[in-house]
């Protein structure tokens, strides 16, 4: 049994084969995914598939890239929507400091009032961080988002923000490329982060593992990904599976 905590399912690059995308992953053991809706169009997509699939849940929130795009009522919405039984978390939030479409300011202004909501509703965030490790931190502390917690999304950063995070009440969760061969900082927080605070995902259609690198990713992935972390920490792949699966449903309220 297999948790993949997130994927984009909502991505147009899954328009032609969705429900064979999704068959796939029945078909490789994934049980439960949660589809991460972060703008307007992806946030409906995602609640439409959450209608159509019993075991596919949602996080809806609003992308650091397009901070600079969410209004009030956008905010509004999203504690709307936080309401709904299979809405699990808020996110993906956070920082991108690679894309310069949503000035710095902006990101962190979002970022913050998307923590202050999660905290109003008591559901877990989703954090998105690129090239932004100490601001995220920072952030995380000064709004006390410990009091909700929640997972650090494809996490690419070094242990020691890693063990920050953890004491933050925050999951690790790792993707594809703790599969890439020089991927040095993936395979060293695999082995280093406790089994009980790791997730696994695969950010699909984007960072396939290892050997489809480069092409489009897809949930039957993770399956390639929880057997590298198993091989990492030395431990069986059903143990990995169950455990990881385990603390997802813990983090969504998941019964």
């Amino acid at each position: 049994m297999l948790f993949d905590t997130h994927v984009h399912l909502n991505a147009d690059q899954f328009e032609e084969d969705q429900d064979e995308v999704i068959l796939r992953a029945k078909e490789a053991g994934v049980e439960y995914m949660v589809v991460v809706g972060f703008d307007e169009k992806t946030i409906n997509r995602a609640l439409d598939l959450i209608e159509k699939y019993e075991f596919i849940y949602a996080a809806v929130g609003w992308h650091p890239v397009d901070a600079i795009d969410m209004t009030d009522e956008h905010l509004q919405w999203l504690e709307e929507l936080s309401s709904h039984p299979k809405v699990v978390a808020l996110g993906e939030m956070g920082l991108d400091y690679h894309w310069d479409k949503s000035p710095k300011e902006i990101q962190k202004e979002v970022f913050r009032k998307q923590i202050r909501l999660a905290k109003k509703v008591q559901l877990p965030i989703i954090i998105h961080n690129r090239e932004a490790d100490q601001d995220i931190v920072n952030i995380l502390k000064e709004e006390e988002a410990s009091e909700i917690g929640g997972i650090m999304h494809c996490f690419g950063g070094s242990v020691e923000i890693a063990k920050e995070c953890l004491a933050m009440n925050f999951h690790i969760s790792l993707g594809g490329p703790v599969t890439f061969k020089n991927a040095k900082r993936p395979k060293q927080v695999a082995k280093e982060i406790p089994i009980d605070r790791l997730l696994i995902e695969t950010d699909c259609p984007y960072l396939a593992p290892h050997p489809f690198r480069g092409k489009r990713n897809e949930p039957a992935y993770v399956k390639l990904v929880a057997e590298e972390i198993a091989e990492l920490k030395e431990i069986e792949f059903e143990q990995l599976a169950k455990q990881t699966t385990a603390n997802a449903k813990e983090i969504f309220g998941i019964s």
